[in-house]
C-alpha cells in the first residue's frame, strides 16, 4: 500500500508530531519508516538534508513556550564558534523562567528569563534576537570570539559594494543589551568585548587579523573602506585599509584556493598598484602562534611608507 504523502512544509526539515496533528496527519503515517524518530514527538523525513533553522524547526514547535537559545541559536545566525565549541551540537532549548525545564535527547536545556525583544520568530523558529545571541555567548568565549561574533553580526557593506550587506544588529543594540543585564553570567566579558567590536569584517579570520595588529601596537586599520579610481567610480574594496599610507590588506580564506580566485586575485593586486596601493595578502598561517607573522608584514609595509612607531 502506497503510503500517502506529507504535505509539503512537512518535507523540508524536523516537525513535530503536534505539527502533523495540526496538519491532518495520522499517527500511523508518523511512524513509517520514510522518517527517521530523532527525539521524542519529532521526525525528519529520511531522505532531508536540511540545516539550520528547517532542521531544529520542531524543537520550537513542540509548545508554545520552547526557544532555541545559545549555541544553536548561534548557528541560525551563522556567527563564527571557536573549535572548543563548533563541536557542541546538542540542542540548546529554553523556557522561561516558571516553566518546566526542557528535557529530552540530545537536549541542553535551559531556564531563562528574556525582556521585551529579545526572541524573535526566524524562518520559522523561535530564537533568542542576533544581541541576546550575542550576549548568551559571552559566557562561554573569550574576548576574542565574542568581538568575532560581534563583528559578524554588526557587518554592513553599503551600495558601493559589489554585494551589498544588511547588519544583523546594530553596535547600539548589542551595547543596550549588555545594559539591561548587568548581573548576567559573562558580562564583563561582553563588555570587554564591545570596546574592539567594528563595522566591517566578513569573517573571524579578518577580526583576528585586527586584533592581532592592535595588540601589537600598530596603528589599527579601518574597515568598509572603498578604493575609487581617477572618476570616483568604487574599483577596491580591501578587507582593512590603512588610507593615509595607501595600504590595502586582503585575507585570503579557503576561497581564495580556485584558479579563478588566484587570477582575480593578481587582477586585483595589478589594480591596486596602479592606483599607488600596496596590497598586503595574510593566509591562514599568518594568524598563527603568539608572534603572528601577520604583524610583521604590516609592520613592514607601513614603515615601507613612511611610518615610524611613537
Amino acid at each position: 500500500m502506497r503510503r500517502a504523502d506529507l504535505p509539503d512544509h512537512l518535507t523540508t526539515g524536523s516537525f513535530s508530531v503536534r505539527a502533523s496533528d495540526k496538519a491532518g496527519v495520522t499517527r500511523s503515517r508518523t511512524r513509517a519508516k520514510d522518517l527517521l524518530l530523532v527525539s521524542r514527538g519529532i521526525r525528519v523525513p529520511a531522505a532531508s538534508d536540511s540545516s539550520g533553522a528547517a532542521a531544529l524547526r520542531a524543537y520550537t514547535d513542540l509548545d508554545d513556550s520552547s526557544i532555541l537559545v545559545s549555541l544553536s541559536a548561534a548557528r541560525i545566525w551563522n556567527i563564527p564558534l571557536p573549535g572548543n565549541r563548533s563541536g557542541d551540537w546538542r540542542i540548546h532549548l529554553a523556557r522561561r523562567r516558571g516553566f518546566s525545564f526542557p528535557r529530552r535527547a540530545n537536549v541542553a536545556g535551559h531556564l531563562l528569563t528574556f525582556l521585551p525583544d529579545e526572541t524573535v520568530e526566524y524562518d520559522g523558529v523561535r530564537v533568542t534576537s542576533p544581541a541576546r545571541t550575542w550576549l548568551d555567548l559571552a559566557a562561554l568565549l573569550s574576548v576574542e570570539d565574542l568581538v568575532a561574533a560581534g563583528d559578524h553580526l554588526v557587518c554592513f557593506h553599503g551600495p558601493d559594494f559589489p554585494i551589498p550587506k544588511e547588519a544583523l544588529c546594530t553596535m547600539e543594540e548589542l551595547s543596550e543589551i549588555a545594559g539591561r543585564h548587568p548581573g548576567m553570567r559573562g558580562v564583563r566579558t561582553a563588555r570587554a568585548a564591545l570596546e574592539l567590536i567594528r563595522v566591517g569584517a566578513d569573517s573571524a579570520p579578518e577580526t583576528r587579523m585586527r586584533l592581532a595588529l592592535v595588540n601589537a601596537n600598530l596603528p589599527e586599520p579601518v574597515l568598509n573602506h572603498t578604493v575609487r579610481d581617477d572618476f570616483g567610480r568604487p574599483v577596491l574594496w580591501p578587507d582593512a585599509a590603512y588610507r593615509n599610507y595607501r595600504i590595502s590588506l586582503q585575507y585570503d580564506g579557503q576561497h581564495h584556493g580556485g584558479a579563478e580566485q588566484h587570477l582575480r586575485d593578481i587582477e586585483r593586486q595589478e589594480r591596486s598598484l596602479a592606483l599607488g596601493w600596496l596590497e598586503v595578502r595574510i593566509s591562514k598561517h599568518d594568524l598563527e602562534g603568539e608572534r603572528p607573522a601577520v604583524v610583521h608584514k604590516v609592520r613592514r609595509a607601513l614603515q615601507s611608507r613612511g611610518w615610524a612607531p611613537r
